[in-house]
C-alpha cells in the first residue's frame, strides 16, 4: 500500500487528478485493491474485472451523454436565481460568499480546502464502493443500486431541464455581479499544478456547462452519508454531515452551484432511497430463498 500510495501521489503531481476517465479511476482503485490483499492469487484480483468493468463502462457512457445534454432545450437561468433570492432575502448566496471572501489574485487558505472538496467528489464514492465490494459483497450491491440509480435520475433531468450554475449567469449577463469560477484555484497553492490543469480541462471540455439541476456534487456527498447513518450511532451523524455541508459550501462559493440546486440533490437522494428500498424489499419478499430462510 505504501508503494501504491506513493505511485499514486506522483501520477497526481505530475499527471493530475484522475477524474476525467472512469477506467483510469477504477484502474487506480484496482491497483489498491491488488496491493491490500497482495497475497491472493491473480484469479481473485481478475473478479474486480468481472464486477467492475459494466460499471466504469456505464460511467463512461453517463460521462458522454451528459455532454450532450443541453441540446434538446435552451438553459434555464434566472429560475435559479429567483428561487436563492426568495430563500436569502434577495440576496444571491455565490455573490454574497464571494463579494466578502474572494480576493481576485490571491489565493486564501480556505480556497485550498475548497479546492480538496471539490476534487473528492470524483473520489470519495467510487473509493466507497470498492471498500464495500472488499467488505461485503451485499452491501456493495446495495450501494452501487443507489449510486446508479441516483446517477441516471440526474442525467434524465439535464436532458429534460438544462441548468445554467451561476458562473454560467454572471459571464452571459443574467447576473449584473461578477461571479468567478475559482473551484481549482487551491491547488497552486499548495503546487499541485497538474492536478488543477487537469480538472480545468475536464470542465472546459468533458462538461456539461448547463447541467446544474440537480447538483450530483452534493446529491453523492449526501448518499455517501445516508447509506451509512443506520449503521452509526447518531453521536457520529454530525460527523458524517460536515461532508456534505462542505461540499456545499464549495460548490455555492467557487459559483459550480446555486443554493436551490444542492436542495433538489438532497430531494434526489431522498427519492432514490424510498424508490430503491422499497424494490428491494418487494424483492426479497418474492424470492424463494429468503423466504425460506424467514427474511424480511
Amino acid at each position: 500500500m505504501a508503494v501504491w500510495a506513493v505511485l499514486f501521489a506522483g501520477g497526481t503531481a505530475l499527471i493530475g487528478v484522475p477524474t476525467s476517465d472512469p477506467l483510469i479511476a477504477f484502474g487506480w482503485l484496482w491497483l489498491a485493491t491488488i496491493a491490500w490483499r497482495n497475497w491472493l492469487p491473480w484469479r481473485e484480483h481478475l473478479r474486480f474485472l468481472r464486477d467492475w468493468m459494466p460499471i466504469a463502462l456505464l460511467l463512461m457512457a453517463y460521462n458522454i451523454s451528459r455532454g450532450y445534454a443541453d441540446n434538446l432545450f435552451d438553459p434555464h437561468v434566472t429560475a435559479m436565481i429567483d428561487a436563492d433570492r426568495a430563500m436569502f432575502g434577495g440576496h444571491v448566496p455565490t455573490v454574497w460568499l464571494q463579494q466578502h471572501l474572494y480576493h481576485p489574485g490571491q489565493v486564501q487558505w480556505w480556497e485550498v480546502a475548497v479546492s480538496l472538496v471539490y476534487v473528492s467528489h470524483f473520489l470519495a464514492v467510487p473509493t466507497i464502493a470498492v471498500i464495500l465490494w472488499l467488505r461485503s459483497r451485499e452491501q456493495w450491491g446495495r450501494f452501487m443500486r443507489r449510486w446508479i440509480s441516483l446517477s441516471v435520475a440526474g442525467l434524465i433531468t439535464y436532458f429534460l431541464y438544462p441548468a445554467a450554475p451561476p458562473w454560467w449567469a454572471a459571464q452571459y449577463g443574467y447576473l449584473a455581479d461578477h461571479v468567478a469560477r475559482i473551484s481549482t484555484n487551491g491547488w497552486n497553492a499548495i503546487g499541485l499544478h497538474s492536478a488543477g490543469n487537469t480538472l480545468n480541462a475536464l470542465q472546459v471540455e468533458a462538461a456539461n456547462p448547463v447541467a446544474a439541476m440537480p447538483s450530483l456534487h452534493t446529491a453523492y456527498a449526501m448518499m455517501a452519508v445516508a447509506f451509512f447513518l443506520p449503521l452509526v450511532r447518531r453521536r457520529w451523524w454530525p460527523v458524517l454531515f460536515a461532508y456534505p455541508t462542505a461540499m456545499t459550501f464549495t460548490l455555492v462559493y467557487s459559483g459550480e452551484h446555486y443554493v436551490i440546486d444542492v436542495l433538489v440533490g438532497w430531494a434526489y437522494v431522498a427519492g432514490i432511497f424510498f424508490l430503491v428500498g422499497v424494490t428491494e424489499r418487494v424483492w426479497r419478499s418474492g424470492d424463494p430463498v429468503t423466504r425460506s430462510r424467514g427474511v424480511r
